[in-house]
């Protein structure tokens, strides 16, 4: 990966990730939160949230302190992000979905 590589993934990473990290850890903290997502067999807690908490971390880590996997993940939430949007969500009762909230726990709150 080359410096425009990266450059290029942060920049469609921070278009796609409109929460701030602390709007997303207030967030990861609720039970709306916490019941979206698929969870891996043995596991608690969703790949949906355990990205909401790396997310956080890459947000607040300096750029040069971002390494490979960093990005690796930062390009898993852009696609997340962009495929789910494309669906569109429901017509009603958008502001209270299972679709909504599980984009917020990929950093991405679609009524922003």
């Amino acid at each position: 990966m080359n410096d425009d590589d990266m450059l290029q993934i942060r920049k469609d990473f921070e278009a796609a990730v409109n929460m701030s990290p602390r709007e997303l850890e207030k967030w990861l903290d609720t039970k709306e939160s916490r019941d979206v997502g698929w969870t891996r067999d043995g596991e608690d807690e969703s790949i949906g949230h355990q990205s909401g908490r790396r997310i956080i971390q890459i947000k607040r880590a300096r750029v040069e302190d971002l390494d490979e996997d960093d990005y690796v993940h930062m390009k898993k939430v852009i696609g997340y992000v962009h495929r789910h949007l494309a669906q569109g969500g429901p017509e009603s009762g958008r502001e209270t979905s299972r679709w909504r909230y599980s984009l917020m726990n990929w950093g991405h709150d679609p009524l922003k």
